[in-house]
Protein backbone atom coordinates (compact mmCIF):
# COMPACT_ATOMS: atom_id res chain seq x y z
CA UNK A 1 0.00 0.00 0.00
CA UNK A 2 1.54 3.68 -0.81
CA UNK A 3 2.21 5.63 2.39
CA UNK A 4 2.54 8.77 3.07
CA UNK A 5 3.30 11.48 5.74
CA UNK A 6 1.52 14.81 5.71
CA UNK A 7 0.95 17.44 8.20
CA UNK A 8 -2.08 17.25 10.36
CA UNK A 9 -5.19 20.01 10.51
CA UNK A 10 -7.90 20.73 12.12
CA UNK A 11 -9.80 18.41 9.91
CA UNK A 12 -8.17 15.25 11.48
CA UNK A 13 -8.93 15.93 15.15
CA UNK A 14 -11.25 12.70 15.25
CA UNK A 15 -8.81 10.01 13.51
CA UNK A 16 -6.25 11.26 15.83
CA UNK A 17 -7.77 10.96 19.01
CA UNK A 18 -9.11 7.73 17.45
CA UNK A 19 -5.93 6.36 16.54
CA UNK A 20 -4.24 7.54 19.95
CA UNK A 21 -6.87 5.77 22.38
CA UNK A 22 -6.30 2.52 19.99
CA UNK A 23 -2.46 2.85 20.31
CA UNK A 24 -2.75 3.37 23.99
CA UNK A 25 -5.08 0.59 24.96
CA UNK A 26 -2.79 -1.73 26.13
CA UNK A 27 -0.74 0.78 27.82
CA UNK A 28 -3.62 1.65 30.31
CA UNK A 29 -4.20 -2.24 30.87
CA UNK A 30 -0.87 -2.00 31.76
CA UNK A 31 -0.35 0.84 34.29
CA UNK A 32 -4.41 0.89 35.29
CA UNK A 33 -4.88 4.36 34.40
CA UNK A 34 -5.65 6.69 30.84
CA UNK A 35 -1.79 7.44 30.15
CA UNK A 36 -1.47 11.12 29.18
CA UNK A 37 -1.91 11.13 25.33
CA UNK A 38 -5.16 9.30 26.03
CA UNK A 39 -6.36 12.62 28.32
CA UNK A 40 -5.59 14.97 25.80
CA UNK A 41 -7.76 17.94 24.06
CA UNK A 42 -6.65 17.35 20.53
CA UNK A 43 -9.21 20.30 18.80
CA UNK A 44 -6.71 22.03 20.98
CA UNK A 45 -3.53 20.04 20.78
CA UNK A 46 -4.04 20.72 17.02
CA UNK A 47 -3.89 24.85 17.40
CA UNK A 48 -0.80 23.98 19.46
CA UNK A 49 1.46 21.60 18.43
CA UNK A 50 2.74 20.23 14.95
CA UNK A 51 0.99 16.88 14.03
CA UNK A 52 2.77 14.48 11.35
CA UNK A 53 0.13 11.77 9.82
CA UNK A 54 1.07 8.88 8.31
CA UNK A 55 -1.25 7.22 5.91
CA UNK A 56 -0.96 3.64 4.30
CA UNK A 57 -3.78 3.23 1.61
CA UNK A 58 -5.57 6.64 2.60
CA UNK A 59 -5.78 5.29 6.65
CA UNK A 60 -4.27 6.67 9.31
CA UNK A 61 -1.60 4.30 10.63
CA UNK A 62 0.33 6.46 12.86
CA UNK A 63 1.36 9.96 14.09
CA UNK A 64 3.87 11.97 15.83
CA UNK A 65 2.97 15.44 18.19
CA UNK A 66 5.96 17.92 18.33
CA UNK A 67 6.30 20.78 19.79
CA UNK A 68 9.20 23.10 19.19
CA UNK A 69 10.40 25.29 22.33
CA UNK A 70 13.25 27.63 23.13
CA UNK A 71 16.37 25.16 22.92
CA UNK A 72 14.30 21.53 22.01
CA UNK A 73 11.81 20.41 19.98
CA UNK A 74 9.76 17.79 22.32
CA UNK A 75 8.35 14.81 21.13
CA UNK A 76 4.57 15.13 22.68
CA UNK A 77 3.46 11.60 21.64
CA UNK A 78 4.07 9.02 19.40
CA UNK A 79 1.26 6.55 18.32
CA UNK A 80 1.22 3.55 15.95
CA UNK A 81 -2.33 1.85 15.59
CA UNK A 82 -2.42 -1.60 16.65
CA UNK A 83 -2.71 -2.94 13.42
CA UNK A 84 0.30 -1.09 12.11
CA UNK A 85 2.86 -2.01 14.67
CA UNK A 86 6.24 -3.58 13.67
CA UNK A 87 6.55 -2.24 10.65
CA UNK A 88 8.84 0.54 11.86
CA UNK A 89 6.38 4.10 11.46
CA UNK A 90 7.34 4.53 15.26
CA UNK A 91 11.19 5.01 14.17
CA UNK A 92 9.75 7.04 10.65
CA UNK A 93 8.41 9.51 12.88
CA UNK A 94 11.18 9.58 15.14
CA UNK A 95 13.35 10.13 12.12
CA UNK A 96 11.38 12.98 10.85
CA UNK A 97 11.10 14.65 14.42
CA UNK A 98 15.09 14.81 13.80
CA UNK A 99 14.93 16.23 10.88
CA UNK A 100 11.97 18.98 12.05
CA UNK A 101 14.54 19.53 15.19
CA UNK A 102 17.55 20.15 12.50
CA UNK A 103 15.79 22.77 10.06
CA UNK A 104 14.35 24.41 13.40
CA UNK A 105 17.96 24.99 14.46
CA UNK A 106 17.21 22.68 17.44
CA UNK A 107 20.09 20.07 18.38
CA UNK A 108 18.35 18.75 21.16
CA UNK A 109 15.34 16.31 21.35
CA UNK A 110 13.07 15.37 24.46
CA UNK A 111 10.15 13.01 25.43
CA UNK A 112 8.81 11.14 28.05
CA UNK A 113 7.29 8.10 28.61
CA UNK A 114 5.72 5.87 31.63
CA UNK A 115 8.58 3.56 33.20
CA UNK A 116 6.71 0.44 33.05
CA UNK A 117 6.36 1.23 28.81
CA UNK A 118 10.09 -0.66 29.11
CA UNK A 119 9.63 -1.46 25.05
CA UNK A 120 9.39 2.23 24.30
CA UNK A 121 11.86 2.75 26.76
CA UNK A 122 14.58 0.20 24.79
CA UNK A 123 12.82 1.38 21.58
CA UNK A 124 13.95 5.27 22.32
CA UNK A 125 17.36 3.91 23.62
CA UNK A 126 18.26 1.97 20.47
CA UNK A 127 17.59 5.49 18.94
CA UNK A 128 20.06 7.46 20.47
CA UNK A 129 17.67 8.64 23.55
CA UNK A 130 19.12 8.55 26.82
CA UNK A 131 17.59 8.65 30.25
CA UNK A 132 17.81 12.57 31.72
CA UNK A 133 15.85 12.19 35.04
CA UNK A 134 12.91 10.54 36.59
CA UNK A 135 9.98 12.15 38.18
CA UNK A 136 6.81 10.86 40.12
CA UNK A 137 3.64 12.12 39.16
CA UNK A 138 0.47 12.91 41.73
CA UNK A 139 -0.83 9.44 40.34
CA UNK A 140 2.36 7.78 41.63
CA UNK A 141 3.33 7.41 37.85
CA UNK A 142 6.82 7.05 37.37
CA UNK A 143 7.98 9.65 34.29
CA UNK A 144 11.18 8.46 32.52
CA UNK A 145 12.32 11.91 30.72
CA UNK A 146 15.07 10.62 27.35
CA UNK A 147 16.69 13.08 25.59
CA UNK A 148 19.02 13.19 22.23
CA UNK A 149 21.78 15.35 21.04
CA UNK A 150 21.97 16.03 17.46
CA UNK A 151 25.35 16.29 15.64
Amino acid sequence: MPELIRRGTAADVEAITTLTMQAYANWKVLIGYEPLPMLADYEQAVQQHRFDLLETGGTLAALIETELRDDDLLIVNVAVSPDAQKRGYGRRLLALAEQIATEAGRNTLRLYTNERFEENIRLYASLGYAQERQETRPNGARVVHMMKRLR
